[in-house]
């Protein structure tokens, strides 16, 4: 039996007989998209296949630098950090190919604790929409720059001055994905293996930057592989003696990293609702509301999408990220590309979205906004033609510029609390609201360079 193979625990059962495998790997997400995890013994995780396991509920009260939030209700001293239930998913079972003979399965938070799972957040999005009589397909895609650095290295170099694979811009390039061929084919391979399969493989422009486009596949497991994406591609590279960033920016010379959502939805019929050969541009009715509901709800749902502080250093005009909350058709100025097409392959680009997303969190939002705009008729403004960075737009189509302001935009949204429910929009915004607070206890190499001496 294969892992892919595997349904339910009644087949994750076999399969680890099969093998006779002694130890299981176990992972979930947590709220920055950070894979938390463990080794369980044979007879714990088939005990736990049944039942669910507890995991010390500290990894939904901390951020992505293990520091305990200051001002989180769930979870902190005042409740001693107890265990939160988790429940195993079987038919996430995955082969490891790096691990001899190992095998892993994602769970997710349950229970009480479910309220602010980022799965479990996805999940409830996806629920709305069947209540809809709606299903989505999604797929991403991102960027990344590899250094031939290790996590030493670049600590004793303060990160600055690190050395990339390769130099220059070389966008498309046939000459670099053949002279490190080794590393392209191991990426593509794993990927195959997890099943989290690479449609497009390409260098960016940028030296050593990667893009892959992941295939699409129903909402809830495109966000699995792109979170197993991510946290693969990291433990690829550093295998390799290298480092993968999947930050939104990393350099001001370069431009950011994108992270780039595609969403269709599809009828009870499988048919897709996207779209009307007899509109213009195929756009039916109900793609034009989901549209209409992303653009509207994009400033409120922003921390969401743009979740850490250097996301919004990515944000800024000609840098090929979107600065307020347009759209056009097939304009990648803006931040939704309405994509036409057949039927099946007419989609949204949520292009404002970095590789820095919590997949999970932020394929929730853009789901739910459209969902939100389907079910209100939210018309959108007028398709952008041309630049979007040399237009004027009105006030409300601004995205917040900080952190900081977009944690607050998102904990006033009622169409948040209504979507995401009241737990998670608290526990997610304090979380975000931390995030910045963090920073401004920072003092930054800019701030050394200007102030040091002259001031």
């Amino acid at each position: 039996m294969l892992a892919r193979d595997v349904k339910t625990a009644e087949d994750a059962h076999q399969l680890i007989r099969e093998r006779n495998i002694d130890y299981i790997k176990v992972g979930i997400f947590d709220a920055d998209g950070v894979m938390r995890g463990k080794y369980m013994a044979r007879e714990k995780f088939l005990g736990a296949l049944e039942k669910g396991f507890g995991f010390c509920d500290v990894v939904l009260g901390w951020d992505s630098n293990d520091q305990l939030y200051d001002s989180a209700k769930f979870t902190g001293w005042h409740t001693a950090y107890p265990d939160a239930p988790v429940r195993v998913l079987p038919e996430t079972c995955r082969e490891v190919p790096m691990e001899e003979d190992t095998i892993l399965f994602l769970g997710e938070f349950a229970d009480h604790a479910e309220a602010v799972c980022p799965r479990g957040t996805l999940r409830k999005v996806l629920k709305r929409a069947e209540d809809m009589g709606l299903s989505a397909t999604a797929a991403c895609e991102f960027e990344f720059f590899l250094f031939d650095e290790t996590p030493q290295s670049v600590r004793d170099k303060g990160y600055r001055d690190l050395d990339n694979i390769s130099p220059g811009f070389f966008g498309y390039s046939m000459l670099r994905s053949t002279v490190y061929q080794e590393f392209y084919h191991e990426l593509l391979d794993m990927c195959v293996e997890m099943d989290m399969k690479i449609e497009g493989l390409h260098t960016e422009t940028g030296p050593g930057v990667l893009e892959a486009a992941l295939l699409y596949d129903e909402a809830l497991a495109s966000a699995d592989k792109a979170a197993l994406f991510k946290t693969f591609t990291k433990i690829l590279a550093q295998r390799n003696g290298w480092m993968a960033t999947f930050m939104a920016k990393w350099s001001p010379d370069w431009p950011g990293q994108s992270g780039h959502i595609h969403l269709s939805l599809q009828g009870k019929d499988g048919k897709a609702v996207f779209h009307d050969p007899s509109k213009e541009h195929g756009i039916s009715d109900m793609m034009r509301h989901f549209i209409g509901g992303q653009q509207a709800m994009m400033p409120e749902f922003l921390s969401m999408i743009a979740c850490t502080v250097n996301s919004y250093s990515r944000l800024i005009p000609g840098f090929w990220a979107p600065t307020d909350a347009t759209w056009g058709i097939e304009n990648r100025t803006c931040a939704l590309r309405a994509i036409p097409g057949a039927p099946a392959a007419q989609r949204v680009e949520y292009r404002v979205a970095a590789a820095d997303i919590n997949p999970y969190i932020a394929l929730a939002a853009a789901l739910g906004s459209g969902l939100w705009g389907i079910e209100n008729e939210i018309e959108p403004s007028a398709p952008i033609v041309g630049n979007a960075y040399e237009k004027k737009f009105p006030a409300k189509m601004a995205l917040p510029k900080t952190l900081m302001e977009a944690a607050g935009r998102l904990r006033r949204s009622k169409p948040a609390r209504e979507l995401f429910g009241d737990d998670f929009v608290e526990h997610y915004a304090q979380s975000r609201e931390w995030e910045e607070r963090e920073f401004r206890r920072a003092i930054t190499d800019w701030e050394m360079d200007r102030y040091f001496e002259i001031i």
